[in-house]
């Protein structure tokens, strides 16, 4: 009997009818792992991942084809395929990892020479060669990046960086152009949990904003995040992944501190980057639902509905959990 999958799941609403342009990364192809998750999770979307030529001018030609034929909905590229869909203007985008000094990456991690495909390619091919000549093509394509960049088109392209990343570490040049910028928990590799728990919540921002969907809001305090050791509470975090489904989540705190910002960027990551409202005045906030504990004290006068976490009716996170569940989403 198969083991169910822990991380994936499939969300047939979003990106339905669309569709998805994946670009692939250095010696992969149209058939990496990344495309199988994107078919799966995404089952209403349609995913258009050619195999890209090894000769970067063809890969980039090819990749403008496509674009003019297909019309993506959303292009999403990984690595190398990062560094070429930055440069596919007036289309919305993902940039995971992108390598965008691809020659100097090459060098220092010895992808010169004799390279095996690390994925199977629709021509059978198995392997190919890397010179000084291809190294210099790849350069001088990588130099392309960053060019008559509009101010509408800055705001249609996210990059998402690992923090474990040891391959590439582009962020910097990358977020001086592009604002939507932010590091996720991960490696260069994209495995189930870093494509559910990063890459999966900003496909649903970019789908919320192409469809004009507004989704209820929840404000949840600080507060109720952690125990008494600054440890995240039980089951806090699978409520933000299965609240983030359905509702705009955000997370409010009273002084913006360092703290606060490092321990949301630790332990809810992605889906409290630029979700975050610093302000002692609750019952000011417009929204829902408000989760708050007492210690921070009742707001009075909130228009939203008010949970109060650790009462007799929400003594913990699963009782929260359950009640949204109830709602369904509503």
């Amino acid at each position: 009997m198969q083991q169910e999958n822990p991380y994936v799941k499939q969300f047939p609403e979003l990106l339905q009818g669309k569709t998805v342009l994946y670009v692939h990364g250095f010696a992969s192809s149209g058939q990496s792992g990344t495309v199988s998750r994107l078919r799966t999770v995404f089952p209403n979307a349609r995913v258009v991942a050619p195999d890209l030529p090894v000769r970067p001018a063809e890969a980039m030609a090819l990749l403008h084809e496509v674009c003019d034929s297909e019309q993506p909905d959303l292009i999403i590229g990984t690595s190398m395929g990062g560094m070429y869909a930055e440069q596919l203007r007036g289309f919305d985008r993902i940039c995971v990892n992108p390598a965008m000094e691809i020659a100097d990456t090459m060098k220092a991690h010895g992808l010169t020479g004799t390279q095996q495909f690390q994925n199977p390619r629709l021509d059978g091919v198995q392997e190919f060669y890397v010179d000084k000549a291809l190294v210099k093509e790849y350069r001088e394509v990588s130099e392309q990046r960053f060019l008559a960049v509009s101010d509408a088109d800055r705001l249609r392209v996210y990059g998402l960086f690992g923090d474990e990343d040891t391959t590439v570490d582009t962020y910097g040049m990358f977020s001086a152009v592009y604002p939507q910028s932010l590091h996720f928990h991960g490696e260069h590799r994209m495995n189930d949990k870093s494509f559910m728990h990063s890459v999966v919540p900003v496909i649903r921002w970019i789908d919320d904003r192409q469809q004009h969907r507004e989704r209820p809001i929840i404000y949840i305090g600080v507060e109720t995040l952690s125990d008494s050791y600054g440890n995240p509470a039980s089951s806090v975090q699978k409520a933000v992944r299965q609240l983030i489904e359905h509702y705009q989540v955000f997370f409010v705190a009273g002084d913006a501190e360092p703290e606060t910002a490092a321990w949301l960027a630790s332990h809810v990551n992605v889906p409290a980057w630029r979700h975050t409202v610093y302000t002692w005045r609750r019952d000011l906030l417009y929204g829902d639902y408000l989760i708050y504990s007492p210690q921070q004290g009742k707001p009075d006068g909130s228009l939203a509905t008010l949970i109060e976490y650790g009462s007799d009716t929400f003594k913990t996170w699963e009782e929260i959990i359950g009640y949204f569940s109830r709602l369904g989403g509503q």
